[in-house]
């Protein structure tokens, strides 16, 4: 199986590319958001790589970050959704807004990607509802509106935890926590942070 290719761009179409590793050149299935991403023909990528072996093919998809590529995965467990119309969400929809849209239930922003028509779009928000990454607490810049990459004080994960022993699922007390941080700031008590938290959830 091929986890990683690191390699020079050598082509680029609307599916995929051509990446050539030491002469030999693979071709690999994107996302429109990776293609979009990639550096130009000619400079150096490194890609990281899902491998599906069929009986009447091997197919590589390439993805710039760890990330995307768990969501690949994932997107895939949801009966309906294929390689296909994972790539169509990943291309429409960030990881950001993936788990903003679980959070939230939110059926209508998940059907904007290719291939999602109403009745998958319910599905995927609610199989994926306990599965997903979804605003992991070690990255919730973009719910706090901070730089890319800060994460939640020990408080605000604290109080994340604590919602979750409650019974809710991580994806909805870590968006509630995150709100509570922007409303609160970073220094807000956890005892804070999860009364406003059941305040947010309660809506």
């Amino acid at each position: 199986m091929i986890g990683k290719l690191k390699g020079i761009v050598d082509g680029v179409d609307e599916e995929g590319l051509v990446i050539d590793v030491n002469g030999v050149g693979y071709v690999v299935s994107a996302s429109a958001r990776t293609l979009r991403a990639l550096p130009a023909i000619g400079q150096a990528a490194t890609l990281h790589i899902e491998t599906q072996v069929r009986e009447d093919a091997i197919r590589l998809f390439g993805f710039l970050t760890t990330a995307e590529r768990d969501w690949f995965r994932l997107l895939q467990s949801v009966q309906g959704v294929g390689a296909k119309v994972a790539l169509g969400i990943l291309g429409a929809l960030s990881g950001e807004a993936l788990s903003s849209a679980i959070a939230h239930q939110d059926k209508a922003m998940m059907a904007r990607a290719p291939g999602v028509g109403p009745k998958l779009a319910a599905r995927l928000v609610l199989e994926l509802k306990d599965k997903a990454p979804a605003f992991d607490v070690a990255d919730l810049s973009g719910a706090i509106g901070a730089e890319p990459g800060a994460k939640l004080p020990k408080e605000a994960q604290d109080a994340v935890l604590a919602l979750v022993n409650l019974g809710y699922a991580r994806p909805q007390a870590s968006l509630a926590v995150a709100k509570g941080v922007a409303a609160l700031g970073p220094e807000a008590q956890t005892a804070a942070l999860i009364r406003a938290g059941l305040k947010e959830l309660a809506q």
